[in-house]
């Protein structure tokens, strides 16, 4: 545990699900965590009293990804608190909330990825690894369907999964690496919750094909994983649950 003792991370959109856990694995492993909410400040800050009553790290952030002075104000924040970052989490996922305008989604999934690389680069330090957090059905988009109501996040994620890895030779010139994390459908997770209630049945139908949907805890310890494996390769795409999907996948 002690090897990551004096390490930072980042960990976009954190303050539930599975970046809230997210934060618990890096945290219990000694690494210093920066807590990024939008809206949720009392989950966010009750997430970080719980950490620090562990002997734990954690600063609160509120920050929009998706707003450039957010962005700017986020960076300083952290610049200011830990001097620089060795691990960014791209956790910050959305596109199918009620108020959202139909260029949300590529805004958060796409552009907001990008311009968060952007910013924190200068502040992750060589061997620092940047995690993208997405979904088998966003990464194998235009192989496979995928339900109409997850259909915008879908497309927007393989986007920025695209954009991210075009941004590779880049960052291996500053001594950072990319991992990218697909996860099957992840139980009691609001996205799920929200696919559920557009389309019921959408649990149902995935348990029946899988045997049984992934566990928040069980997708977040593959995310703490990849960030702290040291010799895992820039590019590198590690599939957490579906099986029987990655099968359909490939064929």
């Amino acid at each position: 545990m002690d090897d990551h003792a004096g390490k930072v991370a980042l960990v976009t959109g954190s303050s539930r699900g599975v970046g809230a856990e997210t934060v618990r694995g890096l945290v219990r492993q000694r690494v210093a965590a920066v807590v990024n909410y939008r809206d949720k400040a009392n989950r966010a800050n009750a997430l970080a009293e719980e950490l620090r009553a562990e002997g734990g790290t954690v600063l609160t952030v509120q920050a929009d990804v998706t707003e450039p002075a957010s962005l700017a104000r986020l960076h300083d924040e952290i610049a200011q608190e830990f001097g620089g970052l060795d691990f960014l989490i791209l956790n910050a996922s959305g596109g199918m909330e009620r108020d959202a305008d139909e260029t949300y989604a590529m805004r958060l999934n796409r552009d907001a990825q990008v311009a968060l690389v952007d910013t924190m680069l200068p502040l992750l330090r060589p061997g620092g690894r940047i995690v993208f957090v997405t979904s088998h059905q966003a990464h194998f988009y235009g192989q496979r369907a995928v339900p109409d109501a997850y259909r915008p996040v879908a497309e927007s994620k393989q986007a920025g999964e695209r954009a991210l890895r075009e941004r590779i030779p880049a960052l291996e010139a500053a001594g950072v690496s990319l991992t990218v994390v697909s996860g099957d459908l992840i139980a009691d997770t609001i996205t799920v919750k929200m696919l559920e209630r557009a389309q019921p049945g959408t649990v149902a139908a995935r348990e029946a094909g899988a045997g049984r949907v992934l566990t928040v805890p069980e997708f977040a310890d593959a995310v703490v994983a990849a960030a702290l494996d040291p010799a895992a390769p820039s590019g590198e795409t590690i599939f957490v649950g579906g099986a029987d999907y990655l099968r359909q996948a490939d064929g």
